[in-house]
């Protein structure tokens, strides 16, 4: 199974390149992917098998794969209809489609993806091709972006199925808990789902995501709406694979939920709904994609009803409609495709005598229109009429909704011989008054091939209706219940034989009065779409009112209401909930003592300062403070890396308060100082006190205890905070390192908005370069005399050096020492940020002659890896793996991945300060010149 995977996900990243050296002919390749899968899953028929990989065990998030009965019929499908579709897109697309490597990527990706989501056991990694699949379908169903309907039909089918799999995560993490286990196979093995109504929601949140993917009313109207999408994904994604995860998930779950409250109470009566609304709609519209999108609709409101019930026989006879519906639909819309590209229409009313000049397609259109409307011996009669007897014997029903169940797949399906009489007559009928299309493409032998094996495979499956029984019986047996029911052609005189009679004259009878059923300009029923219009409207106009009432433009005011809420919530939870008694120790030493006075003198000094620069720096004052504090309670990393950020810090501040007025103006310097002072000292008390109580609630040993040993024996290095940092908690760092690279290309975009100085500009390069200036520094000679320090550059110039070679050591000694990858990339951007204080903007260049962006990703790629090396190497994703090496002179070397990683954040640091130093240093740089010039042009003047 991960060679399947793998195999896909190889196949999707080769695409583009196969495309752009094959043009569409790559298609042929890549369908050897699924096709390889297909083989396998045949070679494996009837064999369980099953594979664990564990990733991430502490959150249940391994990589467990399960083969059974139920994956083996819904892989087979995925992957050999997939095989059909790809080796239908060679030659459908014509050869100068836009976009078509990345079409391919997708298709293929979907394909594995789908693959995925059927052989996991993890229903957490369920979970994960399950959105797989929903990005996929929304880029998909969004290929030609140009046109304003697909872009609306693939952000609809996002929104919808996207939200209805938010829902179904919720429902899993709840039957996890509960289960305390996230296996399908620990729950379906359990006895029966555990009491409590948490079960009951969390069954109906899953079913909320499985109705959404499979678009059962009211969630159904994005399908018809993702027919903007190119016929092969219709053909794919819209009738043998997406919307059969729906169906799927209920199968999978059946076993063990068919039973409990919400099920049968939420599953069959939308089921039936849908049956009956999209099939009366599929009478009425009049493109050939449409009626196939809401019989699409109407049927899988029939299988996953089906599969529902949670008896036996009613799941054999909804898997045998499951694979046969994955043909004849897929066969369809393929069918759709030629005559969209022969005639250059799909429109029913304009199509006319296309029979006589295409037999064949018309053929393979009647034989597959056949087995949709249940006609012998096609593989849907022999399924529709093991339905029937299904739902007659289904005693886990009451009887007046089982005969309600029975009522509805009876009009249902007359409706589906209706309008499956109406697509062929539409699409091959020679039509009075209705002139033939003028120009007709015939199809080749590559484009009619797909669809006629679908065709053939539906009329050879209901002529081997003993052989499929063999292969959807084994599921079927997994349900509680004795099997009764088998496939076959002929079962005798009988109820559903007589329903079956019932059910072709009255669908026949549709379609002879189907000029009378039309759409209606005020539909009783309602019009989905038209309601997720107005619901999207509807929550628009909300957000712009909340924004509009909580963000009013002041960043003051925005502050202030967080900073409320900061003290309001906490207060009242402690006043109200319980609390235990808190002792408070106020200080070890009469050092402590000090420093705190200072810090709170320095903070009350900030309020009153009316010059900005020195609030700046006595607020760095109570930064230094606190890191001298760190270093008092014996925590060295914290306090280097307090010192280096606050020191960062104040620089960043000088650079944007150059812009600034030296002092504030006074009417601004008195409003509202004194209510910003109680609210300073309400966030500061309130913070303390939250501290206070929350260590004093403290029942456990704390986990501190056990991260040195921790971090020696597990990451191999004695620096309990670095290793935390690249090894235990290294998820969390990769994410905030990917924020700051993040923040770095906001602020370089938020600058600048035509240019950026991120080239590394060199100071040779600048205008007005003088070599023959004496100066220690080579962009110093650029600077006016007046900013022009000798002192500053004779003192850059001798520690540069010096504080990098420090930034190298903090770097390598932080495994083991104070340091590593962060403390000293702020190093290095310290030394960066003296460069550029003595020497201008054009001094970085000189210092570092990299583009910022380039640092930025490398950083960022090189941490990413470092998952893949360590897993190479036999250890967790982005845990240390260590390699003993011994070499000549040097002895033996304990080299631990986790280096990697904190060269990583290293080169994110350095590249961070970098862009802020180019772009918003630079920014002001050149409105300061700009702002001196004018200055001296006015004084000119005067």
């Amino acid at each position: 199974m991960p060679a399947v995977l793998l195999i896909h996900a190889l196949a999707a990243l080769a695409a583009p390149m196969c495309v752009r050296a094959l043009g569409r002919n790559a298609f042929y390749l890549l369908a050897l992917a699924p096709l390889s899968g297909f083989a396998w899953v045949i070679a494996h028929w009837g064999d369980r098998i099953e594979t664990r990989i564990a990733w991430a065990p502490q959150i249940s998030m391994n990589i467990d794969l399960s083969f059974d009965s139920l994956a083996a019929v819904m892989a087979s499908l995925v992957l050999g209809i997939g095989t059909l579709i790809l080796a239908y897109c060679a030659r459908y697309f014509d050869r100068d489609e836009a976009r078509l490597g990345v079409f391919a990527a997708e298709l293929t990706g979907f394909a594995g993806a789908m693959f995925g989501l059927v052989v996991s056991d993890n229903m957490l990694l369920m979970y994960v091709f399950w959105e797989i699949t929903t990005v996929l379908s929304f880029l998909l169903v969004g290929h030609y972006a140009e046109r304003a309907v697909s872009r609306r039909a693939a952000i609809q089918a996002l929104l919808v199925t996207g939200s209805g799999g938010l829902a179904m995560l919720v429902g899993i993490v709840i039957l996890g808990l509960r289960y305390g286990s996230f296996l399908f196979s620990d729950i379906l093995a359990a006895p029966e789902p555990p009491a409590g109504i948490a079960v009951s929601v969390a069954v109906g949140l899953v079913l909320v995501g499985a109705l959404s993917k499979s678009a059962i009313v009211p969630l159904h109207f994005w399908l018809p709406g993702a027919m903007a999408a190119p016929t092969p994904v219709s053909a794919y994604l819209h009738a043998a694979a997406m919307v059969k995860a729906g169906v799927y998930l209920v199968a999978r779950l059946a076993p063990a939920f068919a039973q409990t409250p919400p099920w049968h109470a939420i599953v069959l009566p939308l089921g039936v709904v849908s049956m009956l609304l999209a099939g009366w709609r599929a009478m009425q519209v009049y493109d050939l994609k449409l009626v196939l999108a809401f019989g699409t609709v109407s049927q899988l409101g029939l299988l996953i009803s089906l599969v529902a019930v949670g008896t036996p026989d009613a799941a054999l006879a909804g898997m045998t409609l499951v694979m046969a519906h994955a043909l004849f639909k897929a066969a369809l819309f393929m069918v759709v495709g030629i005559i969209d590209h022969g005639a250059g229409t799909r429109d029913l009313r304009v199509l006319s005598g296309l029979g006589r000049r295409a037999p064949v397609l018309c053929a393979i259109a009647t034989t597959a229109a056949l087995s949709m409307a249940g006609i012998p011996p096609l593989v849907g009669f022999v399924g529709k009429e093991s339905a029937l007897s299904a739902v007659l014997a289904a005693d886990v029903l009451p009887p007046a909704g089982r005969y309600a169940l029975l009522a509805g797949i009876v009009v249902g399906s007359a409706l589906t011989v209706g309008y499956s009489a109406r697509f062929v007559w539409g699409a091959f009928a020679t039509k009075p008054g209705v002139d033939a299309p003028g120009s007709w493409h015939a199809p080749g032998v590559s484009l009619l091939a797909p669809p006629a094996i679908l065709a053939v495979l539906s009329l050879l499956e209901g002529l081997a209706a003993a052989q499929v029984d063999g292969i959807t019986r084994p599921y079927a047996e997994t349900l509680p219940g004795t099997l009764d029911e088998h496939l076959a052609l002929w079962h005798g005189f009988g109820v559903p034989l007589l329903l079956t009679a019932v059910v072709i004259m009255a669908g026949l009878s549709l379609f002879l009065v189907r000029g009378r059923i039309i759409e209606s300009a005020h539909p009783w029923l309602g019009n989905a779409d038209r309601a997720y219009d107005a619901a999207l409207r509807g929550m628009d106009l909300i957000s712009l009112r909340i924004t509009g009432t909580v963000q009013s433009g002041s960043l003051p005011a925005s502050q202030a209401a967080i900073l409320v809420t900061l003290i309001v919530v906490p207060v009242v939870l402690l006043a109200t909930g319980t609390r235990s008694g808190v002792s408070l120790r106020l200080w070890d030493s009469p050092l402590q003592l000090a420093i705190g006075a200072i810090m709170i003198a320095t903070a009350f000094a900030a309020t009153v300062l009316r010059n900005r620069l020195a609030s700046v720096l006595v607020v760095g004052v109570t930064g230094y403070g606190c890191g001298v504090i760190f270093a008092l309670h014996g925590a060295p990393d914290l306090a280097l890396t307090q010192f280096l950020v606050e020191t960062l810090t104040l620089v960043i501040f000088v650079l944007v308060l150059r812009a600034f007025p030296a002092e504030i103006e006074p009417e601004r310097a008195t409003a509202g100082k004194l209510r910003r002072a109680i609210l300073a000292a309400g966030v500061g008390a309130t913070v303390t006190v939250l501290a206070a109580f929350a260590t004093a609630a403290r029942s456990a040993e704390p986990i501190w205890h056990l991260l040195p040993a921790a971090a020696y024996e597990r990451g191999g290095g004695k620096n309990t905070v670095n290793v935390l940092l690249v090894d235990i908690r290294a998820w969390d760092t990769l994410g905030e390192i990917s924020v700051l690279v993040v923040a770095a290309t906001g602020v370089a975009s938020l600058v600048f908005r035509s240019r950026r100085f991120g080239s590394a500009p060199r100071a040779a390069d600048a205008p007005g370069y003088d070599p023959d200036v004496v100066s220690w520094l080579p962009a110093a000679r650029l600077l006016d005399r007046r900013y022009r320090s000798m002192v500053l550059q004779i003192t850059t110039r001798l520690i540069f050096p010096t504080i990098m070679v420090l930034s190298v050591y903090f770097f390598f000694a932080g495994h083991n020492a104070p340091g590593g990858g962060f403390a000293g990339g702020l190093t290095a951007g310290l030394a960066l940020t003296l460069r550029y204080l003595a020497g201008g903007r054009y001094e970085l260049g000189e210092a570092l002659p990299v583009d910022a962006g380039h640092l930025l990703g490398a950083g960022l790629t090189l941490a990413a890896g470092t998952a893949t090396a360590s897993l190479l190497l036999g250890a967790p994703p982005l845990s240390s793996a260590v390699v003993t090496v011994t070499l000549p002179l040097l002895g033996q070397i304990k080299l631990v991945t986790a280096l990697f990683f904190d060269l990583g954040v290293y080169l994110i640091v350095v590249g961070l300060v970098l862009d802020v130093l180019r772009s918003l240093g630079a920014r002001l740089d050149d409105e300061l010149s700009d702002h001196e010039a004018d200055e001296l042009d006015e004084d000119v003047i005067r």
